[in-house]
């Protein structure tokens, strides 16, 4: 993975240099393609689970702002955001999965996970959500859908991030866990399931397009899903083949791609329909297009031959149940890979007959591109080549690799040529079916024509979208309508809901005292009487007095129950809160508007007083009886004098054992007064200009001689 990182990293940014035209962005384009092969680097390196996921959301985040660089178009902020959405909230179900597998093992240390690997039902749920995250950052049906849309990003990000990268963060992933969770509960069928339709469904969905961008994208979906399986079953030999076919892809995926943005960079299309002849202008590319395309549909002599052969021959002696079954999706995929293959070089660079090309065609008067968009291609279908014709080259690095993965993996070298076996036989199969498909290619198409179309994962991604912002504006319009008593009818309300299961299901109080003394009784009487005048109140004036009355007998509670340094802060409180309110009473009407804003009128506020008083009470009276520790206050008393030197408990706490926090808040109390200080000193600036020579009129410059003093010129 490094390799790939790093390497094709390298290409694409020179490839740049010689596809985008100076504009501005490019220098922010090229930070963010660099933090994106940072993040990528962090998220293969990292051996903890959290790490793991914190690179995993920054590639999420700078693969956002790549595709979306040219955001002055819809298409590409769309795509963005489509992007972003799926692979987010895969990520968000994926962490989860993390916190189950770390508590189950007792670390979050990868390698340590993966050498003691824990079991039970929990870790089988916990592989459920890791693997909703590998096929949503994957594009792995039914969540591929993001990655056709992503298309929409410039080609230099469709090369690094859809071919050789990101996409490959969850089969990485799989990678990885597999070995040592693959015969974990539902492992091996939900892999192999998400697997082998990503195959089908990707290489057929590529059979029909014409932009050869979006053809690749679908096959890049294909070939994702046949390492999605390769990996995900665990077996020695299958790991052997999906590390092959990782360097195969990420070689001829790239190059392909690098392609796509030569003929759009000269042909300024990417319609095969409209392509024709392109390959007599542009025969080196045409060339390093041909080698790609023949890797990736597994001609001998390349790369990508290698790698399948030692597909097929893993499931042709694997011990796994249903073997031959996957073996046969496998080959059906393949054929469907190599029939895309051949319809992208086709498309791209044949000369065509009039009935499959549009009136007006584009290739004659196409320019050769700069040599410098040409090497990086040219070097990674130089790789294909090298390693497809000396596959040994490529053995230290695909099984030490493997091994990494699995210990059970023995030590060989790749070879082209294994004789005459059932894999050649499935291999020349492949090809030929393949190649009857593109020669059949229009029949294939009115056959796909004919096929009734279906829900598909796009449009129920549209449609759940829209729902949601259906669901969003109608709630928000209930609960953000502009009325403090909704929206603290709503946060009371929740604020009961949310605790009341807990508040039920705990036991009542056994030793409940209402009063220790008459005076309590008396008080808490005043205390109760002054709330309902509060509520009852029809004046502002009689309500602010009834609620200083509240704070005043909680303060002779204080009192009561030995603690004066309370009362004394709570009665400097209380006088101080009743002398602002008859501060702000002075510029407000004198009576309470009865205007309900609540849908059920007065009732539904009744209601919810009603409640929140209730539940505060139960809650009260059930918290005092529910503690099991002894409490602090104890070691409070008992470490004030000695440790501290103060007879005063509270002075103590506040000064010494949380002497922080107390200096946090005095901090916070001087930053907002001086911010208050701040803004009315402004006011009184705006209001008197005579105090503030700077904002006299009479000394404005500007000002127009012929115009009064003080008037403005608006």
């Amino acid at each position: 993975m490094v390799v790939l990182v790093s390497g094709v990293g390298v290409l694409v940014l020179a490839y740049s240099r010689w596809y985008f035209s100076p504009q501005p962005g490019l220098g922010r384009f090229a930070g963010t393609l660099t933090a994106f092969a940072g993040s990528m680097l962090g998220l293969v390196l990292a051996d903890n689970l959290l790490a793991l996921y914190v690179f995993w959301e920054l590639t999420s985040v700078t693969s956002y702002l790549l595709i979306g660089f040219e955001d002055r178009k819809g298409s590409a902020r769309a795509a963005a955001l489509q992007a972003i959405l799926v692979t987010g909230a895969g990520g968000l179900v994926m962490l989860g999965g993390f916190v189950l597998l770390g508590q189950a093992a007792g670390t979050y240390s990868l390698s340590a996970l993966l050498a003691d690997p824990p079991s039970g039902p929990a870790v089988s749920a916990a592989l459920v959500l890791v693997l909703v995250g590998a096929v949503t950052k994957s594009a792995q049906v039914p969540f591929h859908f993001w990655l056709p849309g992503a298309m929409a990003g410039p080609t230099p990000v469709s090369t690094y991030l859809h071919s050789a990268t990101m996409v490959k963060a969850g089969v990485y992933l799989v990678a990885r866990l597999a070995p040592a969770f693959a015969t974990s509960g539902p492992w091996r069928p939900l892999v192999i399931g998400f697997g082998l339709a990503s195959l089908v469904l990707g290489g057929y969905r590529a059979l029909r397009q014409h932009d050869i961008k979006y053809l690749l994208a679908y096959g890049t979906i294909s070939q994702l899903g046949f390492m999605f399986v390769l990996f995900g079953v665990g077996l020695p030999e299958a790991t052997v083949a999906g590390a092959a076919l990782l360097v195969a892809h990420g070689a001829f995926k790239a190059a392909l791609f690098m392609v796509v943005g030569i003929v759009d960079h000269q042909a300024h299309t990417r319609d095969l329909r409209v392509l024709d002849g392109l390959g007599r202008r542009l025969p080196l590319v045409a060339g390093v297009a041909a080698v790609s395309a023949a890797s990736m549909a597994g001609f001998p002599l390349l790369f990508g031959f290698v790698s399948k052969e030692a597909a097929y021959d893993a499931f042709l002696h694997s011990p796994l149940g249903g073997a031959g079954l996957v073996l046969a999706a496998v080959v059906g995929g393949s054929m469907l890979t190599v029939g895309y293959s051949a319809r992208f070089a086709w498309g791209a660079f044949a000369t065509k007959d009039p009935a499959e090309r549009s009136l007006e065609t584009v290739g004659p008067e196409v320019e050769p591109p700069h040599t410098g968009l040409l090497v990086p291609p040219a070097i990674l279908a130089a790789v294909t080549v090298v390693l497809g014709l000396v596959p040994a080259l490529a053995s230290s690095l695909v099984y030490g690799a493997a091994r990494a993965l699995d210990p059970e993996v023995e030590a060989k070298t790749l070879a082209l040529w294994h004789g005459f076996n059932p894999a050649l036989v499935l291999s020349v199969l492949t090809l030929a079916v393949g190649v009857a498909i593109f020669a059949l290619r229009r029949r294939v198409s009115r056959v796909q024509e004919a096929v009734p179309a279906v829900p598909s994962a796009d449009g129920a991604y549209r449609g759940a979208v829209s729902g949601l912002n259906r669901v969003a504006d109608r709630v928000t319009g209930v609960v953000q309508n502009g009325s403090l008593p909704v929206y603290l009818g709503v946060i009371l309300a929740t604020a009961v809901v949310l605790p009341l299961p807990a508040l039920v299901r705990s036991p009542a109080p056994g030793d409940l005292l209402v009063a220790e003394s008459p005076g309590q009784l008396a008080v808490a009487a005043l205390v109760v009487a002054s709330a309902v005048g509060v509520a009852a109140a029809r004046r502002r004036f009689p309500a602010v007095l009834f609620l200083g009355a509240v704070g005043y007998g909680v303060a002779v509670l204080f009192v009561i129950q030995g603690a004066p340094d309370l009362a004394l802060t709570q009665l400097l409180i209380e006088t101080l809160s009743v002398v602002i309110f008859v501060l702000v009473l002075r510029h407000l009407p004198d009576r309470f508007q009865r205007r309900s804003v609540w849908p059920l009128g007065g009732a539904a506020r009744v209601a919810v007083a009603g409640c929140v008083g209730v539940f505060v009470a139960a809650f009260a009276m059930v918290a005092s009886g529910a503690r099991t520790a002894p409490s602090v206050s104890g070691e409070f008393l008992e470490r004030a004098l000695p440790e501290a030197g103060g007879r005063n408990v509270v002075n103590v706490i506040l000064v010494d054992f949380r002497g922080f926090d107390t200096l946090g808040e005095i901090t916070v109390l001087t930053v907002a007064a001086l911010g208050i200080f701040s803004l009315v000193r402004a006011c009184r600036r705006d209001r008197d200009p005579d105090r503030d020579p700077d904002r006299d009129p009479d000394r404005d410059p500007d000002r127009d001689p012929e115009q009064p003093p003080g008037v403005s010129h608006a």
